[in-house]
């Protein structure tokens, strides 16, 4: 999941081909319906993302009473009105009539406390949980922001890698070399440094020893001379969440690798794409299942939204909509954009709006 920012934001206004009361308001790439008249092109407003939670009174002001996702009618989430795609809401709350929103967006003021907005986090199943202990050695992953909130991410014409976004649950696992200890984690347990005691029925753990990710990170810790390693991949099958890609996770869960860091000398740093697969053929004989590379070469950003919607190539059989994308630096790089790592996601239409979906971590 990307960061929750609510942010004040520049609008550029469109036309609703099939509405005469509505109209388009574009932030980055992303378009959320409004009334018509509403806003113009240049004027600023407040932004408020996919998988936002608003508190009722805010709901109540809005006019979206009964009308949001989730049980309780208050998760932002992500609509076609009259057969036009609407992704967040776009507003001008009471509580901020005082501010300077033009300012406020040259400063990136986030105003999600202010307004009492919260990040939607899924309820974890028992398969996904289990008890939990510290683990200051941990290394962590962090969130990717979706290129469409963030399109200054890449330069034109830069270098990529985009490999396709697998719809599973996110499987950390650290390899300490000194110890030979293993420490596996979900990424929301992984962000708190808690890492999840071993136990036979839990799903991660037996992802990471169904495709032998501790031999792999030994000869990985032994080619790099690294202290630690960090093996990230993607858990799915029926059971974990509603696209499958044909593998049941009672049975052997499916598994794919789409990232690996290791700590050498104290500093952790990420493969780059060419390293990665240089990586994963050294350790070819485990056969262990990397996330489908798309595309390498330069940065198109028409070309990369097309991609992220089709059919789904992990199960070799197009059973389900392409979840989306995932773009990268060929070459790792820090990037002032997102504050951290050269990295952004594409979501496809189809998939944000289909029904019945989870979303569990």
């Amino acid at each position: 999941m990307s960061t929750l920012r609510v942010t004040a934001e520049p609008l550029t206004i469109h036309v609703h081909p099939d509405a005469d009361a509505l109209e388009l308001a574009q932030v980055g790439l992303y378009r959320a319906v409004v009334a018509k008249g509403a806003y113009r092109t240049g004027d600023h407003a407040i932004y408020v993302p996919e998988q936002a939670v608003l508190p009722p009174d805010l709901i109540d002001e809005l006019g979206l009473t009964g009308r949001l996702a989730g049980p309780a009618k208050d998760r932002v989430k992500a609509i076609r009105l009259r057969g036009e795609l609407s992704q967040g809401i776009v507003c001008l709350p009471k509580a901020l009539a005082d501010v300077d929103l033009a300012a406020a967006h040259r400063d990136g003021e986030d105003f999600a406390e202010r307004l009492g907005i919260v990040k939607w986090v899924p309820p974890v199943p028992v398969s996904m949980s289990g008890d939990v202990v510290s683990a200051a050695d941990l290394l962590p992953w962090t969130d990717i922001e979706n290129i469409a909130r963030y399109p200054g991410i890449f330069e034109p014409g830069e270098p990529v890698s985009a490999t396709e976004k697998v719809h599973g649950t996110c499987c950390l696992y650290t390899y300490l070399a000194e110890t030979g200890e293993s420490l596996v984690t979900s990424k929301g347990f992984g962000a708190k440094y808690l890492a999840l005691a071993e136990a036979d029925r839990n799903l991660y753990w037996r992802a990471v020893h169904g495709y032998r990710l501790p031999e792999a990170a030994v000869r990985i810790a032994e080619s790099y001379g690294a202290r630690r390693v960090g093996i990230y991949g993607e858990v799915y099958g029926k059971g974990v969440q509603d696209l499958a890609y044909g593998a049941d996770a009672q049975d052997k869960p499916g598994y794919a690798v789409f990232d690996v860091c290791v700590d050498v000398d104290g500093v952790v740093r990420w493969l780059d794409a060419p390293e990665l697969t240089e990586a994963l053929a050294a350790v070819a004989d485990l056969e262990i299942p990397r996330v489908p590379v798309l595309y390498e070469g330069p940065y198109d950003e028409a070309l990369l939204l097309a991609l992220a919607s089709g059919e789904e190539t992990v199960s070799g059989t197009g059973a389900h909509i392409r979840e989306g994308i995932v773009v990268r630096a060929r070459k790792e790089h820090r990037n002032d954009v997102v504050g951290s790592r050269t990295i952004g996601k594409i979501v496809s239409a189809e998939y944000v709006t289909r029904s019945g979906g989870t979303e569990y971590e």
